[in-house]
């Protein structure tokens, strides 16, 4: 019965356990790269001022916790965990905290850094919004299917 129940578990949650550790990785990946070379990850992002001692220390704590929710998500996606949809809701927070930051100080931002860094928040508040979604909705149907077997 064991094993009955994991090959229907696993089967419930595979979509959603990939979308789990692909979005978390990228985001954990996007997190250590503001640790390690926070001024290069900026640039990506579209700013291409110079950064101050404040600008880096801000950008290496949104790379700690871009790591720490992306390492979690994938975690929770390669564990299958009911928790997952919670670690989607998280992405999605830090992306909406990264958005209210952006539209409070665009008027300061280039064109360029503005249309990636709202346009990534936004894009990232959608899949993490999304994610939850189909992490919740496929964690009711494996407790169905572990009910009812």
């Amino acid at each position: 019965m064991g094993k009955d129940r994991t090959s229907r578990q696993v089967a419930g949650r595979a979509i959603t356990d990939r979308a789990a550790i692909v979005v978390g990785g990228l985001r954990a990946l996007s997190g250590v790269s503001f640790i390690v070379a926070p001024e290069t990850a900026n640039r990506l992002w579209g700013d291409d001022s110079e950064s101050t001692a404040t600008s880096s220390l801000l950008l290496r704590s949104m790379g700690y916790r871009d790591a720490l929710v992306g390492g979690m998500l994938a975690s929770s996606g390669l564990r299958g965990g009911e928790h997952t949809a919670g670690w989607f809701l998280a992405s999605a927070g830090a992306d909406a905290a990264d958005l209210l930051g952006g539209l409070a100080n665009h008027h300061r931002m280039s064109e360029d850094a503005a249309h990636r860094g709202l346009g990534g928040a936004v894009v990232g508040i959608g899949v993490g919004v999304l994610g939850a979604l189909a992490s919740a909705a496929s964690s009711r149907r494996a407790s169905s299917v572990a009910r009812k077997g």
